[in-house]
């Protein structure tokens, strides 16, 4: 019997798409860092805590200027402002020769690519989209071939565990969501950012039965149900607490309490602009005040935030939702570097949604150039 031209197709698309993800990450992660130095300052950061005992937190890789490391760090006044997991679990990297540790951290961030889009295939019949398409959309994204991998940045492991939280709550592991994204939060604040949706989305709607053994996602068309939405939600709140409480004990035995500070730092980079952001290029067109641009478009973004939450507790999409926010993040930013697209690709893919796809890919093409010197 003859396969459907459509299934065939797909089964001779499928491991021709995979070697073309394997080899492109492969060959960006075996690179030389593109384009950043940002991997030189994860080293730097590292050594400066396990081989000079000083806190990343409070001292700058200008402390210790005689670090093989230093000469290739850019911000070399500026404190990590990266979270306390991700510090903790650079230390090993001290050890090693610096273009080993970089060569690490590369392969770490390929790895990690490619681990996101093996799981947003996998998450994929779920949503109902394609596998193939989902895992295209992230892994072959040019911005994260060339800057995620090319530039080797955590974002790739924090969105990996990211993805992770979205998939253990799309089969209604709640208290494992809850962990996982507080583990992506205290490696990069961002990458947590679909996790109020995914609370929000607990405690409204009801959970369908286990099917086949196995547990059920949400269902944003069934009637909720208040008693399991609110046993949902506490679950995923224990399961955060409880996460939130060993990272937080971890941290607080390496750094104290200033660890903290890095949060307070990715804030203020929202005092600064680049020139490649959508806020500090429409000012740039038009000749409006760039300072007055960027607070319309914060304003602008914190109503928007605030709509999708409503929405998702009115049983709309959670995840369609915290898509949308996730883009609108990188919209409304005055600080966008290339490599942050990376925080909304594995949402979008998994959203249902054609235009946010279609803008993202814009936003994409937008940025592809940015930090290139042409």
């Amino acid at each position: 019997m003859q396969l459907p031209a459509a299934v065939a197709n797909s089964r001779r698309a499928r491991p021709l798409l995979w070697a073309a993800v394997v080899v492109l990450l492969a060959g960006f992660a075996a690179a030389p860092p593109l384009l950043s130095h940002d991997i030189y300052s994860y080293v730097d950061y590292a050594r400066l805590g396990a081989l000079h005992g000083l806190d990343p937190y409070l001292h700058p890789p200008a402390a210790a200027p005689a670090d093989p490391a230093y000469s290739d760090v850019t911000w070399i006044e500026a404190t990590s402002a990266y979270g306390p997991l991700f510090t903790i679990a650079t230390y090993p990297l001290a050890w090693l020769p610096v273009t080993v540790a970089v060569a690490a951290l590369k392969a770490t961030a390929g790895a990690s690519v490619l681990a996101t889009a093996a799981l947003v295939a996998r998450l994929a019949p779920v949503r109902g989209v394609s596998p193939l398409g989902t895992a295209a959309f992230v892994a072959l994204n040019p911005v994260v071939l060339l800057q995620v991998v090319g530039g080797g940045h955590n974002d790739a492991i924090a969105m990996l565990v990211a993805t992770a939280g979205i998939a253990a709550v799309l089969s209604a592991r709640q208290a494992s969501g809850g962990a996982v994204f507080v583990a992506a939060f205290a490696l990069k604040p961002p990458a947590a950012l679909a996790a109020p949706f995914a609370l929000v989305a607990s405690a409204r709607v009801g959970l369908l039965p286990p099917h086949k053994g196995a547990k059920a996602p949400f269902d944003a068309n069934r009637e909720p149900s208040p008693i399991a939405g609110a046993t949902c939600s506490l679950t995923g709140l224990a399961g955060a607490a409880l996460a939130a409480a060993t990272i937080g004990v971890a941290a607080y035995l390496a750094f104290g309490w200033h660890w903290l500070d890095a949060i307070g730092l990715a804030g203020e980079n929202q005092g600064r602009t680049t020139h490649m952001s959508i806020p500090i290029t429409a000012a740039r067109l038009t000749g409006l005040d760039p300072t007055a641009v960027r607070a319309v478009a914060l304003a602008a973004y914190a109503v928007l935030l605030a709509y999708l939450l409503v929405r998702t507790w009115h049983g709309h999409d959670w995840l369609r939702n915290a898509a949308w926010a996730s883009l609108g993040l990188l919209l409304a930013t005055a600080w966008l570097l290339p490599w942050y697209l990376i925080w909304a690709l594995p949402l979008v893919a998994l959203s249902r949604d054609r235009p946010l796809q279609l803008l993202t890919l814009a936003l994409t093409a937008f940025q592809l150039f940015a930090r290139v010197p042409l």
